[in-house]
């Protein structure tokens, strides 16, 4: 595996590859990587020639106050993974790489609407972060796949909007959420959880499931529904942001007669915010 730190470089070996004809698959990470992105390794490995990964901890997706200086950096420990998943090329630009000029004066992307509802009404700027850093990616490593886990489904949506608003030659694709044995969906702030509340975060994942049920048995008062499990979590001892039900496609309020919806929460238990959801295909 190679890994390369500057956009020159970066850039002369993606050209060497297509000179030889082979299609890429980029996996766009912050590191601090654990089995479910070892999973769009393996999962872009099936559907490419070659992979690039990048490891960047984005600081402008994190607004103030937020844990940007605190997130884990474990890159030798993250290249030994990466190798064994057999990525092909491992990127990891420098911050003055990335953005040379001040975050004021910098051109920057916006997915409008979507990016200031769920996660956004309480990240304010942060999807514009996620939005710009992942283009300028897509510009640098020119893939013609990019993988993304589920688990993060507001931001799959706002970079799929991206992609066909801006018409980039790139095909999203998406990878169902990886879960710990006890359903707790992985994530790197997990690393921020006590034993304690690492065993109560997986009722985010119980909590789902049940809406998920009630759902699928009839029910459709979304609205009290949304409030009923958010009290529940927050009986529980979380601090939560919402628990929402949505359309799958959009993101916006359904109807009584949506078929495709996704329920998502998010919730601070600890130091660790946490995010989760389900995708809910019901019969006609």
């Amino acid at each position: 595996m190679l890994t390369v730190n500057s956009i020159a470089g970066l850039r002369e070996q993606i050209h060497v590859w297509r000179l030889s004809g082979d299609t890429i698959a980029f996996v766009p990470t912050m590191g601090n990587l654990h089995a479910g992105h070892v999973h769009l390794v393996k999962e872009a490995r099936r559907q490419a020639d070659r992979v690039v990964v990048s490891i960047f901890v984005n600081p402008l997706q994190f607004g103030p106050g937020e844990d940007f200086a605190a997130y884990p950096r474990t890159r030798d420990e993250d290249a030994g993974r990466l190798r064994a998943a057999g990525a092909d090329l491992l990127f990891m630009p420098e911050a003055s790489a990335m953005y040379p000029l001040d975050a004021t004066a910098m051109s920057v992307v916006e997915v409008p609407g979507l990016s200031d509802d769920l996660c956004g009404r309480f990240r304010p700027g942060h999807f514009r972060g996620v939005a710009t850093v992942v283009l300028k990616l897509f510009n640098q490593v020119q893939p013609d796949i990019a993988v993304f886990g589920e688990k993060d489904y507001q931001q799959l949506v706002i970079i799929r909007r991206m992609v066909n608003d801006l018409d980039l030659p790139v095909r999203i694709l998406s990878v169902p959420t990886v879960r710990e044995t006890n359903g707790l969906a992985m994530s790197s702030r997990n690393a921020y959880l006590t034993e304690a509340e690492r065993v109560k975060a997986a009722l985010l994942h119980a909590e789902l499931e049940l809406a998920l049920k009630e759902l699928s048995q009839g029910r459709r008062d979304f609205s009290t529904m949304e409030i009923e499990h958010a009290t529940a979590l927050e009986s529980a001892g979380f601090q939560v942001d919402y628990f929402a039900i949505r359309r799958q496609q959009d993101l916006r309020q359904p109807d009584a007669h949506e078929l495709q919806l996704v329920i998502l929460v998010a919730a601070r238990l600890g130091r660790a915010r946490l995010i989760d959801n389900l995708k809910v295909s019901l019969a006609a």
